[in-house]
């Protein structure tokens, strides 16, 4: 008896992926769709802020309100250059240095390519510093959560540089996965940051502190004695503890101040909570794919012995010895 045409064209698909898993090099069937979600998802960002490597009209364009105010001159327009003329490249090549074809059988373009995207994401880490102390708002939080990233993602490439010149492929393996994901963080920031500025919203009782300035930047002089007549006020006549800022409504529906008020007191909530699922996330993968991490100790213990090291199996940053068990051939 035939089978029926749906499980025919369901077989079909099934035979497309295994057949693109096993191109790539993937052996697992779970392989392909993960590196699907999360390096599609890292790719789609960077394609579609490429358009922001032209600072001066797009990015001044399209980027949050306000932040231009800030961007658009002296160190801050030089870090925002740096940040976005390094992350998105960066974002870009790393996906590749995670398909095993690569790896396997163009190892020098995977060795050339780690070390540009190692070189580009530690520019990024300088860049992104820069500006921090502005970039949505510049909040304690916006500035300890993006400290807190830069440090995970430096720390996270020197491991896994240290531990490949000792051939501890296992351990490099780990590090390099977990860097990605921390890189991540900012894309799934962008969710957390919309919902966050939505909920904020809602409840409609936030508010966020704006120069004068920065207002007058972004709304007309009209919006301006509207809204805020504080800052018309002269500076040195005001009667107010904070002269020359005016009290904000975070609302995502309203005008241009009230949408980066809404921004600004989301944005450091938002690394925080992408930063911790990150971080969980990786570990789980990396915990329940024990049996990777067994065979490339395997191959990092072969690989050693031959360039004659002296502590095989258990170099570069490894926290337990490779051990004599039976089932690892000298």
């Amino acid at each position: 008896m035939a089978a029926p045409q749906g499980r025919v064209k369901h077989t079909a698909i099934v035979r497309l992926c295994l057949h693109a898993s096993h191109a790539l090099g993937f052996q697992k069937t779970y392989n392909l769709p993960l590196f699907i979600i999360f390096a599609g998802a890292m790719v789609g960002f960077v394609l579609a802020r490429f358009q922001y490597l032209d600072i001066a009209n797009n990015f001044s364009k399209n980027s949050a309100p306000g932040e231009w105010y800030w961007h658009r001159q002296g160190h801050y327009r030089i870090g925002i250059t740096l940040h976005l003329a390094t992350c998105l490249p960066a974002g870009f090549l790393m996906v590749w240095q995670f398909v095993p074809v690569i790896r396997h059988k163009f190892l020098l373009f995977h060795r050339i390519n780690g070390y540009i995207v190692i070189i580009l994401l530690l520019l990024s880490n300088v860049g992104g510093l820069m500006i921090v102390r502005r970039t949505f708002g510049g909040s304690v939080a916006t500035q300890s959560a993006t400290g807190t990233l830069a440090i995970l993602v430096s720390c996270g490439l020197a491991m896994a540089w240290w531990n490949i010149k000792c051939l501890q492929i296992d351990q490099h393996r780990k590090w390099m996965l977990r860097t990605m994901f921390y890189c991540g963080a900012i894309v799934t920031t962008r969710f957390i940051l919309a919902l966050s500025a939505l909920s904020l919203t809602a409840i409609g009782s936030y508010f966020a502190v704006k120069s004068c300035d920065e207002l007058r930047f972004m709304i007309s002089e009209k919006k301006i004695a509207e809204r805020y007549p504080t800052c018309l006020v002269p500076f040195n006549q005001s009667s107010i503890g904070a002269a020359g800022y005016a009290v904000v409504k975070a609302d995502y529906n309203a005008g241009k101040e009230s949408i980066a008020a809404a921004l600004n007191l989301s944005f450091g909530t938002a690394v925080w909570l992408a930063i911790f699922l990150h971080l969980v996330g990786i570990e789980i993968y990396i915990h329940l794919t024990p049996a990777e991490s067994s065979r490339l100790r395997q191959i990092s213990y072969e690989k050693q012995i031959e360039a004659g090291m002296s502590n095989p199996g258990s170099a570069g940053l490894t926290a337990d010895r490779f051990g004599d068990a039976p089932k690892y051939r000298t």
